[in-house]
């Protein structure tokens, strides 16, 4: 081990370091978690007793010359980038560079601008939402168990007003102040209370629909969604609804679509079943329209809600949600050409 100690000595010695990531990568080598110095201390207690005291010489030397070179080439690079800055003309005219959309926003404007064409307006409501619009008159009556689903920031002191959990909230505005025949969308951020992932975030972007009027049917919402899938990501899509549980709606689907990516046939990004899932959707409660002031016998509707994030992931492969969110300038340029 001596010789191994004297061999990382001179090694030190000898080292140059030009940027703060070299530097890093000689901090990780030597005393990082996994680095050389704690794998030999680690080792130290198979060394013979009458050895000991002068190998642990040798390594407490070879620490302490690990830290002092970090220390010394730490302010060498503090010194150059003072040196650099110095230098730093401020009469030279700015570089401009052309901004982007975000790509959240480009879906966003797709998505709207799909619907617009089949009748959709565009309705907007506040983030925060009283008890009622956000779940009673949504069919979540209190202690119901639904009301589990959703993990709810809820203000301080005030019980009964929270950051709203879904835009659905909207939809009882709009249907508490019109009456049929209406026809929207409701896009807007929520919250939720989650812990931030690569797949989910606290804050994240919907967008809802309502379509209400007589004799509206479950063929109708399947033929809307039909075009929206179409239009978003391309006229080979296929649909699938499946049978699943809202409390606002009855019957209750969630809508898969073939996978663009392998054309239906399985990869990792539809985890190898051909199908990826987008939206839950179903046929209004009459409870829902009662609540809000609708009559139940005369008129009937669809809702449908999807999460912005999901479609843009989807749309442009993108495997980390937390990008959104972070404003890093090199994920944000690639969508320049995208405005």
């Amino acid at each position: 081990m001596k010789e191994k100690i004297q061999s990382y000595l001179q090694e030190i010695q000898a080292s140059n370091y030009s940027s703060p990531a070299d530097l890093e990568a000689f901090r990780i080598k030597y005393v990082g978690k996994k680095g050389i110095i704690p794998a030999l201390f680690a080792d130290f207690k198979l060394i013979p007793a009458e050895d000991r005291k002068e190998v642990g010489v040798l390594l407490n030397d070879l620490k302490q010359a690990v830290q002092t070179k970090l220390e010394e080439a730490k302010q060498m690079l503090d010194t150059a980038d003072q040196q650099t800055e110095s230098l730093t003309d401020l009469s030279l005219p700015v570089r401009r560079e052309l901004g982007s959309r975000h790509p959240l926003s480009l879906v966003r404007n797709q998505i709207i601008e799909i619907f617009s064409r089949i009748g959709f307006t565009v309705e907007e409501g506040p983030e925060i939402e009283d008890d009622w619009h956000n779940f009673t008159a949504l069919n979540f009556p209190e202690e119901h168990p639904a009301r589990d689903m959703q993990d709810t920031f809820f203000i301080e002191k005030s019980p009964d007003i929270a950051l709203r959990t879904h835009t659905s909230s909207v939809q009882v505005r709009i249907m508490e102040n019109n009456q049929p025949p209406i026809r929207s969308i409701f896009p807007g951020r929520v919250f939720r209370n989650e812990a931030i992932s690569a797949r989910a975030h606290c804050i994240f972007h919907q967008v809802e629909g309502l379509y209400i009027d007589e004799n509206v049917s479950f063929a109708d919402l399947k033929q809307s969604l039909m075009y929206f899938a179409k239009e978003m990501f391309g006229e080979n899509t296929g649909i699938r609804l499946r049978p699943s549980y809202f409390p606002f709606t009855e019957p209750s689907a969630e809508m898969d679509i073939s996978c663009h990516i392998c054309g239906g046939e399985g990869c990792n990004i539809c985890k190898y079943s051909g199908w990826v899932e987008i939206l839950g959707c179903g046929m209004v409660d009459p409870n829902v329209l009662e609540n809000a002031g609708i009559d139940s016998d005369k008129y009937t509707g669809y809702a449908f809600g999807m999460g912005i994030e999901r479609i843009t992931m989807l749309k442009y492969q993108i495997k980390d949600l937390r990008l959104f969110f972070e404003n890093d300038i090199r994920f944000l340029k690639q969508f320049e050409s995208a405005i």
